[in-house]
């Protein structure tokens, strides 16, 4: 759309492409971020049936069994909680210890949280300490932070409908001129100085995106 647009012509799509890979790695990036932020909320559930079934006299080994039954009704069989858990009490059977398979948990999934929970409940386990209350104050600490982020993105909502919809408007301009005023907009076209002047301003247009973009993104 964007080579048909500004430069009248099908063959100036190949000079785009490179702006689609852009588009499509950013693309994938954000479908990554929202992955990850499902995850999170599935590991604190996860961690509350830990917390749960310890609670009742269940040793660390047990409770992670007792947490992948308890989820098993929550979510699809295929999440990617049920399958870590699924994994840990495979290995689990395998005759490892629970710091071992909590450790490698924290390194596959590769999530600060994850990883500070791991750390410090196996130095707890290791020298001691209260492992439940460690499991509580990670889920206190965890959800406060998914909370403060929903309260963003709930703040968020209107501006990113408005960037959104100004994202469209260009386009949608430079189309109805296009239908509407021909003969106005056919000197950009066919022509070097049209061509210089229509790149400007979809770089103006893409620098303008990255802007945009970087403020209604915000990370906690």
């Amino acid at each position: 759309m964007a080579g048909y647009l500004f430069y009248d012509s099908w063959l100036a799509v190949f000079l785009v492409i490179p702006g689609v890979c852009v588009y499509l790695v950013q693309w994938q990036k954000e479908q990554c971020h929202n992955k990850e932020q499902e995850f999170r909320e599935q590991f604190r559930t996860g961690i509350q049936a830990m917390a749960a079934a310890m609670n009742v006299g269940y040793s660390v080994e047990n409770a992670i069994r007792e947490a992948a039954r308890d989820m098993k009704p929550l979510f699809q069989k295929q999440c990617r909680i049920q399958k870590e858990f699924n994994r840990m009490i495979y290995q689990l059977d395998m005759n490892r210890t629970a710091e071992q398979v909590l450790d490698e948990f924290a390194r596959r999934v590769g999530q600060e949280d994850v990883d500070s929970f791991v750390t410090v409940f196996i130095t707890a386990k290791r020298t001691g300490g209260d492992s439940i209350t460690i499991i509580r104050n990670a889920v206190h600490d965890i959800g406060e932070k998914i909370e403060v982020e929903k309260e963003i993105q709930t703040l968020l909502a209107a501006k990113k409908l408005e960037f959104n919809v100004m994202c469209i408007i260009p386009f949608g301009i430079i189309l109805y001129m296009r239908l509407a005023f021909p003969e106005f907009m056919g000197v950009l076209y066919g022509n070097v100085l049209g061509a210089a002047l229509m790149s400007g301003c979809l770089g103006i247009y893409a620098v303008a995106y990255k802007l945009g973009k970087n403020l209604v993104d915000i990370e906690v």
